[in-house]
């Protein structure tokens, strides 16, 4: 489905359809019906790009004991995930491995990671979390947790309900389905 821009207060978003480029916000309406025959309400996806994007910025402000969004992210998944081989790690965050290595270096000469020789593998290195990077996670992950509560505490009881409803939706547009990496930074 594309559709043009119709309503105001609309944001455009670049929207890929197969090999051509097109400017689509989907505003609010029924889509063309899904291939089971059912129709499915529009999203406007840049408005919705646009308010996560913003809101993640907002959760950001505070104090992240000095760590990169990507480096946070990376330490999460570890802190999910237990120790974990490299190139899954790569794969979990979904970056070059040798991103990750950079990353991973970081974080271990802070004392939040080490690197420990994979049983059976003398190639091969797993990272786990020190007592040091659970702390500062768990910090972190408080401070945006209660920060996020007081934003949730300005809007009314229909809207909280809205929210709730998302939740499952969000967390599937996210990659971060409960109890998969990512889903606690």
């Amino acid at each position: 489905m594309i559709a043009r821009l119709a309503a105001a207060g609309t944001y455009p978003a670049y929207v890929s359809s197969g090999s051509s480029t097109a400017i689509s916000a989907a505003s609010v309406g029924t889509a063309e019906p899904a291939q089971s025959g059912l129709s499915q309400p529009a999203i406007d996806a840049a408005r919705l790009r646009v308010a996560v994007l913003r809101l993640s910025r907002r959760l950001r402000k505070h104090d992240l004991a000095g760590l990169t969004p990507s480096q946070l992210s990376t330490l999460s998944s570890v802190g999910i995930c237990g120790p974990i081989r490299l190139g899954d790690l790569a794969a979990t965050e979904r970056i070059a491995p040798s991103t990750l290595t950079r990353l991973v270096n970081v974080l271990e000469e802070r004392g939040y990671l080490s690197r420990q020789p994979a049983p059976g593998d003398a190639r091969a290195f797993l990272v786990t979390m020190t007592d040091s990077g659970r702390e500062v996670l768990e910090r972190i992950r408080t401070e945006a947790t209660n920060l996020l509560t007081d934003i949730l505490g300005t809007l009314p009881a229909d809207q909280l309900t809205a929210l709730e409803a998302a939740l499952p939706a969000l967390e599937q547009l996210a990659g971060s389905g409960v109890g998969s990496p990512g889903a606690g930074a």
